[in-house]
């Protein structure tokens, strides 16, 4: 099968010529496998596909037209009306996000205690910390005014969780700048249930370059190192 180890971008699948040479071509939207609800997205044409496998097929379909260029993958799931940020919102958005962020890493190092692989040896050495002080502060929503007064109190536990995920999105390439594409992935799974983060990530590009630098990213969180 010429077609094993053929790499084909996200929209195209790799089909075998009459001489048995690979090349990609437009994956069929309507030959993408079955769904579930939840697998649904949202374009940015405001139209939900069944998958990204559907989305993505017709982004490639519509190739070199203005539609084509216009469509992207939104956020996960359905699409329905996304409200706008207020100031007020967006003031206290960095409050959850950086709760989020904490809450993840715990969650992870708990489940290395039993089987280790999520977290390396040094972040699981920086996690244990954050664990063993969080204990205070349960798990789940909690009053802007609480959030506060721990970020205040507890200042050096928040630090780590957010220079841990400018990392984990600053992969392609590794250059201490977040692009759109780097953003898009964490943006898409949490547009539905935080209409802000739009708002949020637009606002943190201080200079409007259209890329966030670590500096940057810290200061939208509250963090001075």
């Amino acid at each position: 099968d010429t077609c094993r180890n053929f790499h084909c971008k996200r929209g195209k699948v790799c089909r075998a010529d009459k001489q048995g040479k690979p090349h990609c071509i437009c994956q069929d939207p309507a030959a993408c496998p079955p769904t579930k609800d939840y697998e649904h997205v949202c374009g940015t044409d405001n139209k939900t596909y069944d998958g990204t496998c559907q989305l993505f097929g017709t982004k490639c379909q519509l190739e070199g037209t203005k539609m084509g260029r216009q469509l992207h993958l939104d956020y996960m799931g359905s699409c329905k009306h996304i409200p706008p940020c207020t100031d007020y919102e967006v003031d206290q958005f960095p409050l959850r996000m950086r709760d989020w962020l904490k809450n993840i890493l715990i969650q992870y190092y708990e489940r290395d205690l039993n089987t280790s692989g999520i977290l390396t040896e040094k972040q699981r050495n920086k996690v244990k910390k954050i664990y063993q002080n969080d204990k205070r502060l349960v798990a789940g929503d909690h009053p802007v005014e609480l959030l506060l007064h721990d970020f205040e109190k507890n200042y050096h536990m928040y630090v780590y969780p957010v220079h841990w995920q400018f990392h984990q999105l600053d992969q392609h390439p590794a250059d201490r700048l977040l692009t759109h594409s780097e953003l898009a992935p964490l943006r898409a799974s949490l547009v539905p249930m935080e209409h802000c983060i739009t708002r949020f990530f637009q606002e943190c590009d201080g200079d409007q370059d259209k890329l966030i630098a670590l500096k940057e990213w810290c200061h939208c969180f509250g963090i001075k190192e």
